[in-house]
């Protein structure tokens, strides 16, 4: 049997290399070997985090490498104009001569790569050196009808050139998709507004090379967006992308994280009743300034339930943020990183607060967790709105006159979510409906067959 390899690039940000890993590892159980591509500082990060993997990384079947994404180790890589700048300009020449360095190695020929969408260029170089390939989106599909219909949004006039709202309102891309509105547009809080036009520049370059190929994945289920997969019929959901664990396995520590995932808040979760914990966990990019930290903290201490709250170590060092003095914490236990799948799996969990990027609204959806919504930016803003207003399974938080979200507040929105057993219910509902997607003879696992099939033909 040929076993295919497959050469797999997300755009170098956790929230897409998570679900693009979890693609890979599925892709290397249906017999497949994956060339996994992260930036030369992504992967530095990711190899350091991985402590005993390892041992157990069998290298023959999923390889980890990495190319410049063209910025100095010291430049900002939260500057995500300059990052995307940097991107199309350096990277395409280096996955290239990677691609060719594999070549004559003489151990694999690439046969497909699968790139993120808004990595998509690396299609061109596929097509260069012969080489087929696949799209893959890692975001609802409501954002991947968003970024195709950029420019349909300006002939409207919603948005102007420069991706400016001309009006505040809300809008549809289509009848079957769920409302948007001016204030939660893709990219949002990504840059300063005068950076607007390079990043829906970038989007819309991306969005142009859904051309080159008819392969377009998704990381949802049609359960959960039916409308906009009706409406962008080409859109292949092989959702909900999760990481199987292996009970034998002696570390369940994931691989791709660019941070160690702290395994001693499993054992302190055992400890907790049903039904108890507050998960709070912001993502990689979210940073808050000391009045926020301050209120978070205290509106923790305020809820007097046991909590998991992950405090990345770089949002502290970057924004030099300290505890405050009336902090206690002593219903809660503080990590830098946290294995987010397998606790949020724990029965110990009561609530996602979450800053509803995508992978993690669906991993919280696969486990019926119901959530409290803190968006940061980008897509997060339109997650929070499907998740309490369409799928109505999680509130949202609202800031007081300060812009802050206080500490009352904090406390108000958690007791008013656990008291509500219309959500509780609604969310068991949702797992059930998500998850299914998993097992046998489901779309989602037939639309993965499909496409490892085309793989090894």
């Amino acid at each position: 049997m040929i076993i295919p390899s497959v050469l797999v690039l997300p755009i170098p940000a956790q929230g897409h290399v998570n679900p693009m890993m979890n693609f890979s590892q599925n892709l290397v159980e249906r017999g497949c070997k994956v060339y996994f591509v992260n930036t030369d500082f992504n992967h530095k990060q990711v190899v350091s985090s991985m402590v005993e993997q390892q041992k157990s990384l069998d290298e023959s079947l999923l390889k980890l490498v990495s190319i410049p994404d063209g910025l100095k180790p010291e430049d900002d890589r939260r500057d995500i104009s300059k990052l995307c700048e940097a991107i199309v300009s350096t990277m395409p020449s280096m996955l290239e001569k990677l691609i060719e360095e594999i070549h004559l190695n003489g151990e694999d020929r690439i046969s497909s790569i699968i790139a993120d969408v808004n990595m998509g260029w690396a299609l061109n170089v596929g097509n260069k050196l012969g080489i087929k390939g696949a799209l893959f989106w890692p975001a609802s599909a409501a954002m991947f009808a968003f970024q195709c219909n950029i420019p349909t949004l300006t002939d409207n006039g919603i948005i102007d050139s420069d991706g400016l709202p001309i009006t505040k309102k809300t809008f549809r891309i289509s009848p079957t998709m769920p409302v948007m509105d001016t204030e939660s547009l893709l990219w949002r809080g990504l840059a300063d507004s005068k950076d607007f036009k390079k990043l829906i520049n970038f989007f819309m370059e991306s969005a142009e090379t859904t051309n080159l190929t008819e392969w377009w994945l998704c990381n949802t289920t049609y359960e959960l967006e039916p409308g906009v997969l009706s409406f962008v019929p080409k859109l292949l959901p092989v959702g909900p992308l999760l990481r199987s664990y292996d009970n034998k396995s002696v570390d369940a520590r994931s691989i791709g994280q660019f941070w160690e995932e702290d395994m001693s808040c499993m054992d302190w979760l055992d400890q907790q009743p049903h039904h108890s914990v507050l998960y709070v966990a912001f993502g990689s990019f979210t940073l808050f300034d000391q009045n926020q930290f301050n209120e978070l903290a205290l509106g923790l201490d305020l809820t007097n339930r046991p909590f998991l709250w992950v405090v990345r170590q770089d949002s502290n060092s970057t924004n030099k943020i300290t505890y405050p003095n009336e902090f206690l914490g002593s219903h809660g236990k503080i990590v830098s990183w946290a294995p987010q799948q397998k606790v949020l799996r724990h029965p110990a969990i009561a609530c996602f607060v979450s800053h509803c990027g995508w992978n993690s609204t669906m991993e919280g959806l696969s486990n019926g967790v119901a959530f409290l919504c803190w968006p940061y930016f980008g897509d997060q803003f339109y997650n929070k709105k499907y998740i309490c207003d369409e799928l109505k399974v999680g509130l949202g938080f609202e800031s007081d006159e300060n812009g802050l979200v206080s500490r009352s507040e904090i406390k108000t929105k958690v007791d008013k979510l656990l008291s509500d057993e219309n959500i509780r219910s609604r969310s068991l509902m949702l797992k059930d409906k998500v998850t299914c997607n998993i097992a046998e003879g489901s779309r989602s696992l037939e639309n993965f067959s499909k496409f490892v099939k085309w793989l090894k033909e």
